[in-house]
């Protein structure tokens, strides 16, 4: 029997497992089956909880298809709820190592329960071969892809993992299940990416969705709306204090 706690932010839901008082094995096999949404919980991914030697806890997050991935924005706020509720830490600021580096969180807790957790995603990651992408531009923002039956023109940045950000017009009626998956394994990308789809709606305002790489569509992707606003402050879109729509709902990303 495995305890767990299904969790989520901003609807970017995963399934965590303390694996420091448990033994996990078979993480991608069981991240394939827990996440299934019609015969395991349901999520867009697993998120283990684990000892670390060089931080107070280690995240390892594993998507949907159980791939592991490098770093999660919604997930290691949840992380830091999860080691403060469930008595792991009494520490307000928490440090997670994650394959992305370490992350330091700062928990903001009422009446003895974590409320709101704020994440320093430290910065962006504009070189082509560290994102990785296959372009010689730097930063890469006019990488064209062919998807079916479009043109895209994509700006590339790492925050944590690989993002392809492109603009469209209306992406509320956008298809992203349609181009989403292609772009994601477009020879462009040698780990595949997550693709970010933003509309500008003005200087201060973006609305964006996102497949997330090996889960699909997503109500939020947090390393995402990172990304796109740093796609949007290379191309002079926007100010550096931007609020990003998401599905779920409205996220502010303010450019240090």
């Amino acid at each position: 029997m495995i305890k767990f706690t299904k969790m989520q932010g901003l609807g970017n839901d995963y399934v965590y497992i303390d694996a420091i008082n448990q033994d996990i094995k078979n993480e991608t096999s069981l991240a394939k089956f827990i996440s299934d949404r019609h015969f395991g919980v349901g999520s867009d991914g697993l998120i283990l909880i684990c000892k670390s030697e060089i931080a107070d806890f280690k995240m390892r997050m594993f998507n949907q298809d159980g791939s592991e991935a490098e770093m999660c924005g919604n997930g290691i706020r949840c992380v830091g709820k999860f080691v403060y509720d469930k008595g792991l830490t009494n520490k307000t600021t928490v440090k997670i190592e994650t394959l992305a580096g370490i992350k330091i969180l700062n928990l903001n807790i009422e009446n003895g329960e974590v409320e709101t957790v704020r994440v320093d995603m430290g910065e962006p990651i504009l070189e082509p071969e560290k994102i990785p992408v296959m372009a010689i531009e730097k930063p890469v923002k006019n990488l064209k892809i062919k998807a079916i039956d479009k043109e895209f023109i994509c700006t590339c940045v790492s925050t944590g993992n690989p993002h392809a950000v492109t603009i469209v017009e209306d992406v509320k009626n956008f298809d992203v299940q349609k181009y989403g998956k292609v772009l994601e394994t477009a020879s462009a990308f040698p780990n595949k990416t997550n693709v970010e789809f933003i509309e500008i709606i003005d200087k201060e305002n973006i609305k964006m969705r996102v497949w997330e790489r090996g889960s699909g569509e997503t109500l939020a992707c947090g390393t995402g709306a990172c990304g796109s606003v740093v796609a949007c402050q290379i191309n002079g879109l926007t100010n550096r204090n931007v609020c990003v729509e998401l599905l779920r709902r409205n996220i502010t990303n303010r450019m240090e």
